[in-house]
């Protein structure tokens, strides 16, 4: 397998005309909605223990199957790197799945999990799809199309961060206690926690997409794969929120992500990496 290109900022400009590719993101969601909510909270759903010792279920198979049947016919040349099925292919143009983002809650009956699809070029997200069959919602976007959002009776809403502009009176999300402890950030999480506003840890996608609604201005957690957070870079960035790792590098291999309105970015990185301490020791009495 080829490695993929150097990272390039997510911000960087694209002149090249996505339509199509968007379209067929969105038709590669309906093809996995269909999928996915045909087996979820069934009795008899199959579920397997991973070798990473994470639960997989036939409908994260299924699902991921189905997208990549569609994708062998109508985008032969691209690649698809798939969280159940691995990379193949090309990495210029290369579809990044995850078929059930929240595999946990799947198969509890929790409606809270989401099917991401995202297509990277030159290793920049550049379309994005996030779909929540069992609420009824989906989020997607691409570069210099806007991001946009379904609403129950009327036509797509463009999606907008929020204008806060001050840490203070900000909402956060930081996914899991357990992540920043096992990662050793607790100190950073509890700095978050007494600087902000609000805190809760929503988990999963949905936080992502609040944020790139106006309702939240930072989420971030660790052990995250390409395939959890690429779909949510264009939606965000399209929306006017920036996504980073936690050390604020434009990439989705860093095994973290940082994201925010925007407008706090720069605040939220300066407040969990503080510059170390330039105390000089008093000198000792002659």
């Amino acid at each position: 397998m080829s490695l993929p290109p150097p990272p390039r900022r997510f911000d960087a400009p694209f002149d090249g005309d996505l339509t199509d590719d968007l379209e067929l993101a969105l038709r590669l969601a309906d093809a996995a909605d269909e999928v996915s909510m045909t087996r979820f909270d069934a009795a008899d759903l199959d579920v397997q223990l991973k070798a990473d010792a994470t639960h997989v279920t036939e409908a994260d198979l299924a699902t991921e199957r189905a997208i990549r049947a569609i994708l062998e016919t109508e985008r032969p040349d691209d690649g698809v790197f798939g969280e159940e099925f691995g990379a193949q292919g090309s990495t210029h143009r290369q579809w990044i799945i995850d078929p059930i983002d929240g595999t946990a809650n799947y198969l509890k009956g929790i409606p809270m999990w989401t099917t991401l699809i995202a297509l990277a070029i030159d290793g920049v997200p550049r379309v994005g799809v996030a779909s929540q069959p069992a609420i009824g919602r989906r989020w997607w976007g691409a570069s210099a199309l806007g991001s946009w959002t379904n609403t129950p009776t009327g036509p797509p809403r463009r999606l907008q961060v929020s204008t806060v502009d001050a840490v203070a009176d900000a909402s956060a999300s930081f996914q899991s206690v357990s992540q920043w402890r096992e990662t050793g950030h607790t100190d950073h999480l509890l700095r978050l926690t007494d600087a902000v506003w609000r805190d809760r840890g929503y988990g999963d996608t949905w936080p992502y997409m609040l944020l790139a609604e106006g309702r939240l201005e930072f989420v971030a957690e660790f052990g995250v794969k390409e395939y959890d957070i690429a779909a949510l870079v264009p939606i965000l960035h399209e929306a006017g929120g920036r996504f980073t790792s936690f050390d604020g590098e434009d990439s989705i291999s860093d095994r973290s992500s940082l994201a925010t309105n925007g407008l706090l970015h720069q605040d939220f990185l300066d407040l969990l990496h503080p510059p170390p301490s330039t105390t000089t020791p008093p000198e000792h009495a002659e």
